[in-house]
């Protein structure tokens, strides 16, 4: 399940992509147009920073822009900057795979089996969709936008 702290970044993220290449946005206006707690978001974004995707510049004319072009950014990466892995168990993940402790046979696990199958839809989605893709959405109708795209993929 998405956390609290994924989809709020993903909304800054959005937010940001609706701005001209340079041009900054305030902490307080973001968390402000999303609905998100400053504090939170602070942090959020200090992760996104040091992840390379947003740049942050301070004083006048200061606050936060995407450190690459929205069509670049790919949603899956930044959900696993700030939520770690797509995968429902460690045992089905291709970042952090770690053998479960009770498992007899791997290969023929069918809980790992099922999950690795989910784990590959979820990053189908995830890793096909861009940042511009996502705020596309909001611009459109979003269920003939989503079903658009589903269809000419």
């Amino acid at each position: 399940m998405l956390t609290k702290k994924a989809k709020y970044g993903l909304k800054a993220m959005v937010y940001l992509a609706g701005f001209e290449p340079g041009r900054t946005a305030l902490v307080t206006d973001i968390a402000a147009a999303n609905q998100i707690p400053k504090k939170f978001l602070d942090a959020i974004l200090g992760e996104l920073r040091n992840a390379g995707f947003v740049h942050s510049k301070k004083g006048k004319g200061g606050g936060y822009t995407l450190a690459r072009s929205p069509q670049e950014i790919r949603v899956g990466n930044v959900i696993r900057v700030l939520d770690g892995p797509l995968a429902p168990i460690q045992c089905a993940s291709r970042t952090v795979y770690r053998r479960c402790d009770d498992c007899e046979n791997e290969a023929r696990c069918t809980v790992r089996l099922l999950m690795l199958e989910a784990r590959d839809a979820i990053a189908n989605v995830l890793d096909n969709r861009t940042l511009a893709q996502m705020r596309a959405l909001s611009e459109s109708d979003p269920a003939g936008a989503l079903l658009g795209e589903l269809e000419r993929n």
